[in-house]
């Protein structure tokens, strides 16, 4: 693992190296007000949008980027924050992916979900004021190894990863140094800590990331006071 920047890409070839090129700014567009929104990007396949009811632009708010596991949708992501959005401020951005898992996964190489989520993040950036230092990319299961892998190749982008369960990580290249936030069930039957976790937390430490890691005794979920201490790791740093 190494942090060194690759030359600079065309657009076709940063997507293959899973880059985003979405930046926050000023808004340019006129926001929806609260509540949840399609996106309207995707198809049959789209995502959502939650904008939490004290949000306002002149006060930019943080945004996680939550991605769901294989087979998910955003509507069953989203509640794993939405809760917490509210009281915390958060956007709560949550696209789909174009298949079943996401690209790295099924087609073991970065694209399509790539374009896609860089084109949700564009939508969010052109509507609403985003803190630029509180950017966190989040993912349960399949969702969570892509969390890794897209949140270390764009840690120019994302200030802090939230890994819950990930079974492997395969950024294209690092950069940036995202905090990271990696949670795990000692009962998990679908992805075993072991192999996992266990072995993704040393590699990332070694290579000089922050660390907050957690194992819980329970199977391949994300309880409650997981996600709690996850939301104030991100929002207190």
């Amino acid at each position: 693992m190494t942090r060194n920047a690759t030359q600079a890409e065309t657009p076709h070839d940063e997507t293959k190296q899973g880059r985003l090129r979405a930046r926050p700014h000023r808004p340019t567009v006129d926001a929806v007000g609260h509540g949840v929104h399609p996106l309207g990007l995707g198809g049959k396949r789209d995502g959502l949008l939650y904008v939490p009811k004290g949000y306002r632009a002149d006060q930019p708010a943080p945004l996680v980027v939550m991605l769901h596991g294989a087979g998910g949708n955003a509507r069953n992501s989203l509640g794993l924050w939405r809760k917490v959005a509210d009281e915390a401020g958060l956007l709560l951005l949550v696209p789909e992916s174009r298949g079943p898992s996401w690209d790295i996964i099924v087609d073991d190489a970065y694209g399509s979900d790539v374009a896609f989520i860089d084109r949700a993040l564009a939508y969010v950036f052109d509507r609403y004021a985003v803190n630029p230092e509180r950017i966190a990319l989040s993912g349960f299961s399949d969702g969570a190894s892509y969390a890794l892998s897209l949140g270390l190749t764009n840690g120019d982008l994302f200030s802090h990863v939230v890994a819950f369960s990930p079974g492997f990580m395969a950024p294209a290249t690092q950069r940036g140094e995202p905090a990271l936030f990696i949670s795990h069930g000692v009962k998990d039957e679908v992805l075993r800590i072991g192999p996992c976790s266990r072995r993704i937390v040393p590699l990332v430490q070694r290579a000089g990331y922050e660390v907050r890691y957690r194992e819980f005794d329970g199977p391949h979920t994300v309880p409650a006071d997981i996600t709690r201490e996850a939301l104030i790791w991100f929002t207190a740093q």
